[in-house]
């Protein structure tokens, strides 16, 4: 399978919002999408994005995760820019109707169909800087992916940027592209410089999120993460992690805490990375102040893979779904 991301359904789903109100939306063939120069996304970062995954299992149905979550995080985003916010039913439904379309496109677990509803500005108005985008489009891309990790789990090696923040702190939460353009430069610089794989921002010294990922500790015990807040991004992973950790009996702690607190406990917690794309990313090392320092001994730790385990057995239909994360297509 070709690298994640890179490979797509030949068909889309989308929806144009115009005269104040959402169109029909429809499937169509993929094929670039006609944009004006002027179009408001081009000049003011008009867009925002979801991304989650389908599985077909055995019964040769489809099982979107957390797609609900997913449409009302994306309403939240398009509301903080100011973009038409999606019905929620519509959007879901565009959703649905995508992934049993290409139900047949879909590759068994451990492999999935990645889905990617994406809404920009389209109103042609390049004097419109502290203006809405009162036009949009929203549509919605399905990629076959493959195991991130296929052949095992590398641990990472993560940067500590204990000044700089990966975004403004108003749009942090938001999944919005300009997010991701912020982070990409240090991430770039610092793989260059140090050899590392991601940064972990910690601007003033406290412990948020890298730059597409958010960063947990786990212990045989407890669970440590950065409570909600605006300066980062509500991953729907994390969520995910911290609610089965909790029905296995880790102690969950939402808690701010500082890089001087990080470098102590990763004597003995685990580090990982959470997100859609590879679920939990084990963290081998931390650089900082040009020093290299290991986690615990450096390899992948047993809770983390404890914890991955239960919420692909979830996934893939082999363990209960006691949440109502999945929803059932075809």
């Amino acid at each position: 399978m070709s690298q994640f991301g890179t490979e797509f359904c030949n068909e889309i789903s989308i929806v144009r919002y115009e005269d104040g109100a959402w169109q029909v939306p429809s499937i169509q063939p993929l094929a670039p999408l006609p944009m004006h120069p002027a179009a408001h996304v081009f000049h003011y970062a008009s867009s925002c994005f979801e991304g989650f995954k389908a599985y077909r299992w055995k019964d040769g149905k489809g099982h979107i995760f957390r797609l609900h979550d997913h449409v009302a995080r994306m309403q939240r985003s398009a509301a903080s820019l100011r973009l038409p916010v999606p019905d929620a039913g519509m959007l879901a439904n565009m959703v649905k109707g995508l992934v049993a379309h290409h139900l047949p496109d879909i590759p068994e677990p451990p492999s999935s169909l990645y889905l990617r509803p994406t809404l920009i500005g389209t109103l042609r108005n390049i004097g419109a800087a502290a203006a809405p985008s009162t036009e949009a489009t929203l549509f919605v891309l399905a990629s076959p992916v493959g195991d991130y990790f296929a052949g095992g789990a590398a641990t990472l090696k993560l940067l500590v940027e204990d000044k700089r923040a990966r975004t403004t702190e108003q749009l942090g939460s938001t999944k919005t592209g300009g997010n991701y353009a912020s982070a990409l430069g240090p991430t770039l610089a610092a793989k260059e410089k140090y050899g590392v794989d991601q940064v972990l921002f910690c601007p003033n010294g406290d412990v948020q999120e890298t730059g597409a990922a958010n960063f947990l500790l786990i212990s045989d015990d407890e669970i440590i993460t950065k409570p909600l807040d605006t300066s980062f991004l509500h991953g729907m992973t994390r969520d995910s992690i911290l609610k089965l950790g909790a029905e296995l009996g880790y102690q969950i702690s939402e808690k701010n805490f500082t890089v001087r607190q990080l470098l102590e406990w990763v004597s003995t917690y685990e580090a990982t990375l959470s997100g859609t794309a590879a679920c939990l990313s084990p963290v081998g090392a931390l650089v900082y102040n040009g020093k290299e320092i290991a986690v615990r001994d450096g390899s992948a730790g047993t809770n983390t893979a404890r914890l991955q385990k239960a919420l692909q057995d979830i996934q893939y239909g082999i363990a209960k779904d006691t949440h109502g994360w999945l929803t059932e297509v075809g």
